[in-house]
């Protein structure tokens, strides 16, 4: 799998690559959360392979929370999620940075474009199971107009738009006060892509999803090559100067069942 970061809530400390493997999570003199390599005998794990990112806690462990739920034993983590462990927040964050948009505001969508039917699934907050389509733009914020209302008093009327713009989910900035979270990392506008995770006011969070599209070479017709060779017409029945082989196989079953008759007629005399 991709590599990803983990990084502590504390500003002045630097992110720490998680390599595949098993890192664990421990208290160290001064009482500071610190990422043990190797730390197989840690109660609380992080432990990476090419299938993702896995947190193992063991009975007794100080408490451990992923996006707001108590795990007590096994989550699969993905880029973005918000790990509490005895008090102390960290985050997965990708090693790529967020893409940017492009410098368009909108684009109608072409009347060839596919229908990729990219939706915005909830994973925490109360939004948290819901799906939303992006065959049109949805304006998150508090206004009551809003596709996705998010009623809090310091969330903005209008927060973001998500759009469809060609085949690319596009997340604009509409001037909230403290943008939204794509994939553990602060930004305004983002191009998002099928698995990215965005947060909004902390806590609302949904994951980009999207059917995988064909391959180019697959949109392509075939089209017949006039240098190959033209593929030689089947020989007609009968014309090959082949016998068939049905008739002979009809008569040796004639001639073992009559041997049979036979045998079974004088052998009993």
């Amino acid at each position: 799998m991709e590599s990803v970061r983990l990084r502590f809530a504390d500003q002045g400390r630097e992110d720490r690559l998680l390599a595949i493997g098993v890192h664990g999570l421990g208290r160290r003199a001064g009482g500071a959360l610190e990422l043990v390599e190797g730390g197989a005998g840690e109660p609380v794990r992080l432990c990476v392979d090419r299938r993702g990112v896995w947190l193992n806690v063991d009975e007794g462990a100080p408490g451990v929370h992923v996006n707001g739920r108590e795990v007590r034993r096994m989550a699969m983590l993905r880029v973005g999620d918000a790990i509490y462990v005895d008090g102390t927040e960290l985050r997965l964050v990708s090693p790529q940075p967020v893409k940017l948009p492009p410098a368009i505001e909108t684009a109608a969508p072409a009347a060839d474009a596919p229908n990729l039917r990219v939706v915005l699934r909830g994973v925490g907050g109360r939004f948290h199971g819901r799906c939303f389509t992006l065959e049109q733009p949805r304006l998150v914020g508090r206004h009551p107009e809003a596709d996705i209302r998010i009623d809090d008093p310091a969330f903005a009327d209008r927060h973001a738009r998500l759009e469809l713009v060609g085949d690319q989910v596009v997340l604009r900035d509409l001037g909230s006060a403290e943008g939204s979270l794509v994939n553990g990392e602060a930004v305004r506008d983002a191009l998002l892509e099928a698995g990215d995770q965005i947060v909004f006011d902390g806590h609302h969070r949904f994951v980009v999803e999207a059917p995988r599209r064909r391959p180019a070479e697959a949109d392509v017709e075939a089209v017949p090559d006039d240098s190959a060779p033209a593929a030689l017409p089947a020989p007609a029945p009968g014309r090959s100067g082949h016998v068939s082989r049905l008739p002979w196989l009809l008569l040796a079953a004639v001639g073992i069942a009559l041997l049979l008759a036979a045998l079974l007629l004088f052998g009993s005399g």
